[in-house]
Order: structure tokens, then sequence, then C-alpha cells
């Protein structure tokens, strides 16, 4: 199929590949002053750090799934995959190539998430009921999607027998070791077994036997498991385009401080996909994307790029939600758990705040 036709008007033509937290967040403001092209594999935006609790309580992701079209008013939404780039044409999996004055790629990290929303909606469903028919639960994994699923049901469920199995010599390594402690602290106090330096081998669990075992030849009896390892980054279509040459050896888009892929002047890449040396983070994501706006904004009107708006990575701030009142903070200035970085993040997930920053109401 040939190139997609602009709707006749002289703005520029952005397209941006991925509808995430840094690809909404830029989308949305761009959207009235460019010929905006939003490419996604799915017809939503999910707001990433609340799947967890939205796995233990399924009603929670109705305000958590928001449909492009509802705060995307004046952009295009294309939902198809990104299979490749030219020179100024964006390639997707449905065989239509999107050309483009500007491009921006957020494709974060690679979820096999459904195309539609409804269908997101049931698999949460099927999450919450595969959990509550569970007297016993194995979660693979101690990253930070282990240990807050982790949290969220030793405190929704208190009766029931959840095992963390990590590969790790500590919980939740990409923070300290003070926050790492604290976070095994809490859950052993809310009796979850947690076992470190062990793996359990994906390929040959069967959860019909109901039986687990370790690399270290331990035995875990558990009637479900949920897999929360990391995500492979989102950028292996790239990787005979003509941005190769851009990948670092982990596979990230090198950036410069303007967030422009290297050695180019109309492709820019945000979010999780660059090689900013800082925790990712949905918040920094968006701070990513008001970057990219800005610069979008100026060169479009054709400003000088000396004054171009340089980003300076954040000294992270990050919290890891335990249940529905607690958490793990780590601050500049030192690391808190219990009710004070639970009262930030873990009573509403920030739901609400996103909601407002996307135009949509309370």
């Amino acid at each position: 199929m040939g190139g997609v036709a602009g709707d006749g008007s002289s703005r520029s033509r952005v397209v941006v590949v991925g509808g995430g937290v840094a690809g909404a967040f830029l989308a949305k403001p761009l959207q009235f002053v460019a010929d905006v092209v939003v490419i996604d594999s799915k017809e939503y935006f999910e707001m990433p750090w609340t799947e967890l609790r939205s796995m233990v309580e399924p009603s929670f992701s109705g305000r958590t799934l928001i449909k492009h079209t509802d705060y995307l008013s004046n952009a295009r939404i294309i939902t198809s995959s990104a299979v490749g780039i030219t020179e100024d044409q964006v390639l997707t999996a449905d065989g239509d190539s999107i050309t483009f004055d500007y491009l921006v790629i957020a494709t974060g990290h690679a979820y096999s998430t459904p195309k539609s929303r409804d269908r997101r909606l049931e698999q949460f469903e099927q999450d919450s009921q595969k959990i509550k028919s569970s007297q016993s639960i194995l979660i693979v994994g101690g990253g930070p999607t282990g240990v807050e699923l982790a949290g969220e049901i030793a405190v929704d469920y208190p009766e029931k027998k959840v095992t963390i199995v990590h590969k790790g010599s500590r919980l939740l390594e990409f923070l300290g070791p003070k926050a790492s402690k604290k976070a095994l602290h809490w859950l052993t106090s809310k009796k979850v077994d947690v076992l470190l330096g062990q793996s359990v081998d994906l390929n040959s669990i069967s959860e019909a036997d109901g039986a687990y075992m370790t690399s270290a030849g331990e035995k875990i009896a558990a009637d479900c498991h949920f897999v929360c390892i990391g995500k492979p980054l989102g950028s292996s279509w790239l990787q005979n385009s003509v941005l190769k040459d851009c990948l670092n050896e982990k596979g990230r888009l090198m950036v410069d401080e303007c967030f422009r892929v290297r050695g180019r002047s109309n492709i820019f890449a945000i979010g999780d996909i660059t090689d900013v040396p800082e925790i990712k983070e949905g918040y920094i994501a968006q701070k990513h994307s008001a970057v990219v706006s800005k610069n979008l904004q100026l060169l479009m009107k054709g400003g000088k790029e000396s004054k171009l708006v340089k980003y300076k990575a954040a000294s992270a701030t990050t919290i890891v939600s335990l249940g529905r009142k607690e958490g793990v903070g780590q601050f500049p200035f030192g690391t808190v758990i219990g009710c004070l970085p639970g009262r930030i993040k873990s009573k509403d997930l920030f739901v609400e705040k996103t909601r407002k920053n996307l135009g949509l109401d309370s």
C-alpha cells in the first residue's frame, strides 16, 4: 500500500510510534499544532504502574485503560505495530507507509497486551479469578513487578500462601540495598516466602501438577504462578532499519541532551527506550515528553537549534507499592518504608493525577 495522505494542511507531520506514557503525553499537546499520527499496537493507553492492582481488583482498571480517542481528539491513530523505518517513512505491520517530517520513537518495553480495551479488561478479570481460586501462589521474579504483586495479594488475601523466587541476591536490585532489605522485611512480616539466588525453569513448569522445582532443588507447591520478570525493550523492530547503528549494546536508542537520535536532526526518542542514564519511571517519561514537545514546536516554527531545550537526568525518586497503604520509597534524602511513600503512591497509584494530566475528568 502506498503512503497515507495527510489532511492537506501545511502543518508539519509528526509521527509518534508508541502509545505508552511517553507517546501519549507527547501526542496530546502536539495534536493542535501539528498533523499528529500515533502508531500503537493497541487502541488504548494503559497506566503501566497500575497493572498489579488491576490483577487483584479488576474494577480498578476501568479508569486506568483509556482509549487513545478519549484524549486525542485531533490526531490520527493507527492501531498496528511499526515494523521498520526509512529516511522519511514508518512502515507498519498492516502494510501502511506513513510519511513524516518529524518522528518520535516511544516504544518503551515490549508488552504483549491485547489490541482491544475490552479484551484487556477481561484479562484482568481472569487474573483476579486465578488469584481468588488459589490458596497458594508462586511469583517468579523479585523486581518491582513481583514485589508489588506479592504486596497486593498479601494485603488483600492475607490467608493465601505467597512465594517469591528471585534469581538475584536481593529484591529490587535497581534500588539501593536499604530499600531491598526494608521490602524483604515487610514481605516476610506478611508471611510471604522469599527465595533468593534461585530461579524456576519457565519451560518445564506445569500448573496442572501444582509443583515447581527451583534451580537449587527446592520444591514449591503452588496452585498457580505469575511470571514477573523484566520485559524486553521495544527496539527489535529497529535492528534492520536506518537506525540500526543508533542502538547501543543493550538495544537502547542513543540520544543527545535534546532527545534527538544520534546523527539525526528530525528523529527523536523518549521514555524507556533511550540510553539516558536514569531509572526508567512513568513520571520521568512524562518529563521527556515535555522537553520534546517544546523542541518540536520550536523547530516547526523555524526556531534556532541553539534554542532547543536540554534535558538534565533526574536524581531518581522511586516508590514501590506494598499493598494499598504502604510502600518503600528511595528519595534523594534517603530510603523510607511505610505510610509516607504509601500515601504518595499506593492509595490511588496516581490514577486521578494521570487522568487530569491527559485532560480527562478527575
